[in-house]
């Protein structure tokens, strides 16, 4: 059977990397998890305690495509709470986790053929969902000076349709500060061009609160989820902030694309905005775990690192270990039984030098992971 071209995607090699580490665990080793980007912890108790009452209460149907009235009340009050903003609940679109949210912005806001730039390193769900829309990612390599974020000058005269960022930034953990943040939206405005700010990991910050978009301006598409700081990652839930003008576009949209968000995880993901106690445990565990990752590592041997102010992610530059960092974490799979990301998967260009550490697991995981690092780089 014949398939589409916008279909030629490349894999999502992190995922390729969790599957050889799981086959290795099948045949019995027992391997320490710093790939992924998921929180070893589970969703908030609050969260399953609401799910189980609404069950026992009846039946759980579509809601409307727009989501719950109350979650979108109430994240529009977390904006309040976070950055001092004052957001309309209409503006608040629920979305089936960020990934869903990719979906319908870039469906919403560009037309086919049209380029998008992303930052180089970065998610690298951005670049395949724009190809398999037949839209253009366009990579802007970024440099360590600028702590891996876009700067205006990596665009100027590029003639994008549409700039997205991520604060702080998947495979780094680097944040933009509000004079950086407003230098991107101001250069893509003047461009004419759409502005899209990834704030999925807002919320796991640790030196200094993170600055959204909707601070400087109205007139941008903000993404985010349950996922990472609410620990829901399975439950497939996020949420969007879109301008006014924009809400029954993206409804259009989610009406036929998805229906709805699960309305399960709706249920759980409104109990989890309380549920701060136990969220914050879980951020004193990233909080150890960072500064044990960023003392463990360079004792190892990785010493080209940008220290991250949020997400759970530690990028090294392995130029002087490595020129083929996919053999080099298959190495590390094998001999030291802990998983790490080549960072291939960020950077297509560069990446054959960078891997990515994730911290997210248990402290005493980061421990023990580190302790093999350090052996295995001896033995090399």
């Amino acid at each position: 059977m014949r398939s589409s071209r916008r279909s030629a995607v490349d894999p999502f090699i992190v995922m390729d990397v969790m599957e050889a580490a799981r086959r290795l665990e099948d045949a019995g080793r027992h391997i320490i998890h710093m790939e992924v980007g998921q929180p070893g912890t589970g969703a908030p108790k609050a969260a399953a305690k609401a799910l189980t009452r609404a069950m026992d209460a009846g039946p759980l149907g579509y809601t409307v495509a727009l989501g719950l009235p109350a979650l979108r009340a109430r994240i529009a009050q977390m904006y309040g709470e976070w950055y001092n903003v004052d957001l309309d609940p209409n503006r608040v679109v629920i979305t089936p986790g960020s990934s869903g949210g990719f979906l319908l912005a870039f469906t919403a806001l560009f037309d086919t053929g049209e380029r998008v730039g992303i930052g180089a390193p970065g998610y690298p769900s951005y670049r395949q969902i724009l190809r398999a829309l037949d839209l253009q990612p366009v990579d802007l390599p970024t440099a360590l000076e600028n702590r891996y974020q876009p700067v205006p000058a990596d665009f100027t005269g590029m003639d994008l349709a549409g700039l997205m960022v991520a604060s702080p930034a998947n495979p780094t953990g680097t944040m933009l500060d509000a004079p950086a943040m407003r230098a991107l939206i101001e250069a893509t405005q003047a461009q004419g061009a759409s502005f899209i700010s990834d704030e999925i990991y807002h919320g796991i910050e640790y030196e200094a609160k993170a600055v959204t978009a909707l601070q400087i301006t109205d007139e941008a598409y903000v993404i985010n989820s349950f996922s990472k700081y609410f620990s829901m990652t399975g439950w497939r839930v996020g949420w969007m902030v879109v301008p006014e003008d924009h809400v029954r576009t993206l409804e259009r949209i989610a009406q036929n694309m998805f229906i709805c968000a699960p309305h399960a995880s709706q249920i759980a993901a409104f109990a989890a905005m309380d549920a701060e106690d136990e969220l914050q445990q879980n951020m004193d565990v990233y909080r150890a775990n960072r500064a044990l990752m960023l003392k463990g590592l360079p004792e190892a041997g990785f010493t080209k690192i940008a220290p991250p102010d949020g997400a759970f992610y530690v990028y090294a530059d392995v130029s002087d270990l490595t020129q083929d960092s996919r053999a080099f974490a298959e190495e590390i799979l094998q001999t030291a039984g802990v998983s790490v990301t080549p960072g291939l998967d960020f950077d297509p260009a560069r990446g054959h030098t960078t891997l990515r550490f994730s911290y997210a697991r248990s402290t005493q995981d980061i421990i023990e992971g580190l302790g093999r690092l350090k052996e295995f780089m001896q033995g090399r």
